[in-house]
């Protein structure tokens, strides 16, 4: 099965467009090995960063930083970006890394394994909801499970519904319902700001049914459109989480998959001019700013074709002498340098994974040609 994945890296332009030289490290987050092994696995990195040419206060920096460990359960990844003794990027991701361990000094950063980690990485919110009040979690896919969240205690007074029968029976009845509709007005308000502020790509509702539908009867239109309602209770006592967990994989499994189709959609609309497929075209469309979103096979990272990175824009060029403004660089793998020069033009880098099974071999199979959905058609 092939799993598309989007990863948009908003500072990454603002770094990549300033000078090196740069140390890159791309490896295992903290595991279960005894502490001796870990401090042994970190000595045997900085001797690694010594040999690759890194200055000591870009080891100093880095080592403090894997020393510190980033709270993630094992296995989890790690990427660090230092410069000038200054650790400029450290991110960790739960779950195992995705490509070989790097260890890399030298003019330019590597950000094919962060794009790779990131393009797993989507945003969702998460409401547990019940009609005493809510939880609310902001969360990603495949990072540390809670990023943010946030707990709306309702009123409680009259909740259970009672049995007395009568005109008393009907008036708590309607107390009951006021007091969950105004806790659940509180929930909308507060899922409406989440929404507005921290955009995520969906919100799963689950909890109590009629709190759920109350809900979702008072969320904004912008939200009521990223709703993935959960059947399950989960704030009962004794619930099952996996219905949620499962859940999310689906919604997750859904935005990914949507995303590569669109961009392959906009690629071909009127008939092809909207879209560029191979090097030699993808590179003329950046060259010329027109990238929007670019393509990139996950098996293209390891072709040992080269471009030359660019100082300046146009960002990339072949290593023939194209006649450009900028200075080269160094000569950096085909794949990095197409990721660099998208970012560096505004585009958005999709990375496609192939997911498999745990017995499943994999395809050989040569990668897919970069594919590029343009800014404007060619008019041509």
């Amino acid at each position: 099965m092939v799993d598309a994945k989007t990863a948009i890296a908003p500072e990454l332009p603002a770094l990549l467009a300033q000078p090196g030289p740069w140390t890159t490290v791309f490896t295992d987050g903290r595991g279960a090995k005894p502490q001796v092994e870990e401090e042994a696995r970190r000595r045997a990195l900085a001797d690694e960063l010594r040999a690759a040419g890194a200055p000591e206060e870009d080891i100093r920096a880095v080592a403090t930083a894997l020393e510190d460990g980033a709270g993630l359960p094992s296995p989890s990844t790690r990427y660090l970006l230092a410069r000038g003794g200054e650790l400029v990027l450290d991110e960790a991701f739960t779950g195992a890394r995705l490509g070989p361990e790097l260890v890399e000094h030298g003019p330019l950063p590597r950000i094919l394994p962060l794009l790779r980690h990131r393009a797993g990485t989507v945003p969702y919110l998460v409401v547990e909801t019940a009609r005493e009040g809510a939880r609310l979690r902001l969360r990603s896919a495949h990072r540390a499970p809670v990023a943010q969240e946030q707990r709306i205690e309702g009123r409680t007074d009259s909740l259970k519904k009672v049995q007395a029968g009568g005109w008393s029976h009907r008036r708590f009845q309607m107390h009951s319902e006021d007091i969950w509709e105004h806790t659940q007005a509180e929930v909308a308000e507060a899922v409406d700001r989440i929404v507005r502020e921290q955009r995520p790509r969906f919100v799963v509702i689950a909890g109590d049914v009629r709190a759920r539908q109350l809900l979702q009867e008072r969320l904004a239109p912008k939200s009521r459109d990223l709703v993935v309602e959960v059947e399950a209770h989960t704030k009962a006592e004794g619930s099952d989480e996996r219905v949620l967990e499962e859940a999310v994989q689906r919604a997750v499994d859904e935005r990914i998959a949507a995303s590569i189709a669109q961009l392959r959609d906009r690629a071909a609309a009127d008939r092809g001019a909207a879209g560029a497929q191979g090097t030699p075209e993808v590179l003329e469309a950046l060259q010329q700013a027109r990238v929007d979103a670019l393509l990139l096979d996950a098996r293209l990272l390891s072709s040992e074709d080269t471009l030359l990175a660019l100082d300046g824009p146009p960002w990339a060029a072949h290593g023939d002498g194209d006649a450009l403004a900028a200075e080269a660089v160094q000569e950096a793998p085909l794949a990095e340098a197409l990721a660099r020069a998208a970012l560096l033009g505004g585009a958005r880098v999709i990375v496609l994974e192939e997911e498999l099974a745990e017995d499943q071999a994999r395809e050989d199979r040569p990668p897919a040609e970069p594919l590029a959905a343009l800014r404007w058609a060619d008019a041509g």
